[in-house]
């Protein structure tokens, strides 16, 4: 039985994580309870020294001397204020209203409002919470398809997690070991460029069946001219500072990226202070749920780090390596089964989850084999993106269905009975929008240039210094120096 356990430790401890997950046991717990007993297992097999346990200490409390995973809060607070402070509400009523003349115009106004409020919240849950509450009922009252509406909804909430600031960016940037502002800059154009794909597919949808996104019709059309002109600049005000405020100063270099999320999260308090939405219930709620979430992310980090440290001390890390190394194809080899792997466990895992269990294990053999790792970050960004929106786990697809209205309702403006919306009818939304991510997937693999040059060295800048070092095979070599 040691003869079969010993040679196999790495495998087994994939193995039975795998299964641990299936099972539903919480992932944290899992991957500490597992990393304890394989260290235990090992030890007692006389594979691993007892000291080798002795590191987790240090590697946990430099877990909490991280500075940079201090963003998540800041971003997380910023991103919870934001959706009570009327911003969102603002910016679909008057957007909707900019686009409402043109067919597919209200799905228009809520991919342009999504891309707003991804970069200044980076909070999925928000942005998707936001649109689902405002912008659903308005999109059904005037004869969208319930399909459209919601995989509009979720997809364009999902690029809260690819335009900067996103939580997983930063994420993604403390596992591969690189600088947060970098990764930013890496993922504005594929995110940019994923809400101008959403907005094709709603070009196609208008052209080839109009009768499932109409326009507005004229009584709707409340504001024009330009009283609208007007009422559009000022609702585009509050975002755009947002921006400035967060990316703008991290971009040119004012402030890091965590320096970013405090003043964001200021400035999401002094934007529900003008609107007159802050209140101490607002803030309790906000604490609250960033609280639990900062908790959930870092208790996922520690048994990551339990897990990994017991891993790599039983060869996992050379045997993960090894097994991408002999794939056929070289670096394209390795991209295309790295990503279908990420693809088929999104269906199961959300991002957190993906970030630190197989990220750590990939990027070690993306380095040897000559990829960069900005760019192989916001690929695998862009791939687990497809993580919120899988059927049937989908986390934004869960975030639309509490805010969805699930029975028939009388619509408070026009009267009329309108039927809910079914669990069925979301997933099938959601469907052309994980294909959509799927070939921006493709796209960053195609075209390396749409991650920012600015993210990496400049191009004059040296990648090898190779130092000449003398030999003495044919003369003396020089006398030592006397410090006598």
């Amino acid at each position: 039985m040691i003869d079969v356990i010993a040679p196999n430790m790495a495998p087994l401890m994939f193995l039975a994580l795998i299964v641990f997950l299936l099972l539903g046991y919480p992932v944290a717990f899992s991957l500490a309870a597992l990393g304890l007993v394989f260290g235990a297992l090992g030890i007692e097999l006389g594979l691993l020294r007892a000291e080798l346990l002795q590191a987790l200490p240090e590697r946990i409390f430099g877990i909490m001397r991280n500075d940079a995973l201090l963003a998540i809060p800041f971003f997380t607070f910023m991103g919870l204020i934001l959706e009570r402070s009327g911003m969102a509400e603002d910016l679909l009523d008057t957007i909707g209203q900019l686009f409402g003349p043109i067919r597919g115009g209200l799905a228009y106004a809520v991919i342009f409002v999504g891309a707003l409020l991804a970069a200044t919240t980076g909070v999925v849950a928000a942005s998707v919470i936001s649109m689902g509450l405002i912008s659903l009922p308005i999109m059904l009252r005037y004869g969208y398809d319930r399909r459209i509406a919601a995989g509009v909804i979720a997809a364009s909430g999902t690029l809260a997690q690819i335009i900067p600031p996103s939580l997983v960016l930063i994420i993604m940037a403390d596992q591969l070991g690189k600088p947060i502002g970098d990764m930013y800059q890496g993922a504005f154009i594929p995110g940019l460029g994923l809400a101008l794909l959403y907005a094709s597919w709603i070009v196609v949808v208008s052209l080839v069946r109009p009768d499932l996104v109409p326009a507005l019709p004229p009584q709707a059309r409340s504001l024009q001219g330009l009283k609208l002109a007007r009422r559009a600049v000022v609702s585009l005000i509050p975002p755009l500072f947002l921006i400035f405020l967060v990316l703008g100063t991290i971009f040119l270099g004012v402030a890091t990226p965590t320096e970013g999320g405090a003043m964001g999260a200021a400035g999401a308090l002094l934007l529900a202070l003008a609107n007159r939405r802050l209140n101490l219930d607002l803030l309790q709620q906000a604490m609250d749920k960033t609280a639990r979430l900062s908790a959930f992310v870092l208790f996922i980090l520690i048994g990551s780090t339990v897990f990994g440290l017991v891993f790599r001390a039983v060869d996992g890390d050379l045997w993960v390596e090894q097994m991408l190394l002999s794939l056929p194809g070289g670096q394209i080899g390795f991209l295309v089964v790295v990503n279908l792997m990420v693809f088929v466990l999104a269906f199961f895992l959300d991002f957190f989850e993906l970030a630190f269990i197989v990220v750590p294990l990939l990027a070690p053999v993306a380095a040897k084999l000559g990829i960069d790792l900005i760019w192989f970050g916001v690929l695998l960004g862009v791939n687990m993106q497809t993580s919120f929106m899988h059927p049937p786990f989908g986390f934004a697809l869960f975030f639309l269905r509490s805010v969805a209205p699930s029975k028939d309702y009388v619509d408070r403006v026009t009267g009329q009975s309108i039927k809910g919306i079914s669990t069925m009818q979301i997933y099938c939304g959601a469907i052309p929008f994980v294909l959509i991510q799927l070939i921006m997937v493709a796209l960053v693999i195609a075209f390396p240039a749409m991650v920012m040059p600015s993210a990496h060295a400049p191009a004059n800048a040296p990648t090898r210094i190779q130092i000449q070092v003398p030999t003495f095979e044919d003369e003396d070599p020089p006398p030592m120096p006397s410090f006598r």
